[in-house]
């Protein structure tokens, strides 16, 4: 997530928004306070989506404990809860909620956690940049182009709709590990995980980018902040008249490709490693700041709220 591409505007609006909801839930501005004396290391694991946030608050956080080494892996959000539940990993990123399994399996396991929201995201659908026809997709469209009886059936974008130019469908999307496939098969196709099988997957979302990226007729499925951090790269598609934003993310207008960003913290880790807690602590109190640096979709007012009521919690 090295590339800078906010412009100065729109910096300047969500740290605007990032500083007055900090103040009404009585959360302090400053990102750096004095310089602790933690060491020791902090284990993530989990979704590609998420990963970039937990990247941010981990860069931020160096600057007050800059001893405490915070590891971030990507694979899936399905693979992270299950190092979590194994006892692996002491937070798990994940761009869905647990599912009742999942519980089940860190229950077996002796590992009781927390849910905690810190960010939002648009589940963009990627084009090429030189796609000019495809540039308002609706949600009919995209089941057309995703089900599964599409499948060797749908490969051309003529069939998607005859006034789309008979240029060949090159499908790019996340694997079966990603909480990402998970929630845009339930909202397009009507049930998780239900997709065609043709199609180019991989855990990790650089991999979609690049290759919608080198494909005319390249389509894929990502989070909102790949797409901001290479404008030059991708064009996220509008879906039903309304393009994915901050704003349209926030209000619920992105629909149905809207949802919450989560992470989820080992007590066990939170109580008995003081590297833990303090990263956490931050990560959460600072959660409007992070999705700044991320270029991730920041929480509401009342969102922070909820978030803050979760960490209290832990305590």
């Amino acid at each position: 997530m090295s590339t800078k591409l906010a412009k100065a505007s729109a910096a300047a609006s969500v740290l605007a928004t990032s500083l007055l909801l900090s103040s009404c839930v009585g959360v302090s501005t400053p990102l750096v306070g004095s310089v602790g004396s933690l060491n020791g290391t902090v284990i993530t694991d989990g979704s590609s989506t998420v990963a970039p946030l937990t990247d941010a608050a981990a860069d931020l956080f160096a600057a007050v404990e800059p001893d405490v080494d915070v590891i971030v892996t990507i694979t899936g959000t399905s693979a992270g809860f299950r190092a979590f539940c194994d006892g692996e990993t002491d937070v798990s990123n994940a761009s869905r909620p647990i599912s009742e399994e999942e519980i089940a399996a860190c229950a077996d396991e002796g590992v009781e956690f927390t849910e905690i929201v810190v960010a939002n995201d648009g589940l963009s659908v990627i084009i090429n940049p030189d796609n000019d026809w495809a540039t308002d997709l609706t949600t009919e469209q995209l089941a057309t182009i995703w089900a599964p009886e599409s499948e060797g059936e749908v490969m051309s974008w003529n069939q998607v709709d005859p006034a789309f130019p008979d240029e060949p469908l090159v499908l790019f999307g996340a694997g079966s590990d990603s909480g990402t496939l998970d929630y845009f098969t339930e909202a397009i196709n009507g049930e998780e995980g239900a997709i065609r099988a043709d199609y180019r997957s991989s855990e990790d979302d650089t991999f979609t980018l690049d290759g919608v990226a080198k494909e005319l007729g390249g389509v894929g499925f990502l989070g909102l902040s790949y797409v901001e951090t290479n404008p030059d790269v991708v064009v996220a598609a509008s879906i039903d008249g309304v393009a994915p934003s901050t704003e349209t993310v926030q209000d619920g207008t992105y629909a149905p490709l809207s949802r919450p960003l989560f992470i989820y913290v080992s007590h066990s880790s939170y109580a008995d490693k003081p590297e833990v807690t303090a990263f956490v602590d931050f990560y959460v109190e600072k959660a409007v700041a992070v999705a700044d640096r991320a270029l991730v979709v920041p929480l509401t007012n009342e969102q922070v709220r909820i978030s803050l009521e979760e960490l209290a919690s832990l305590k």
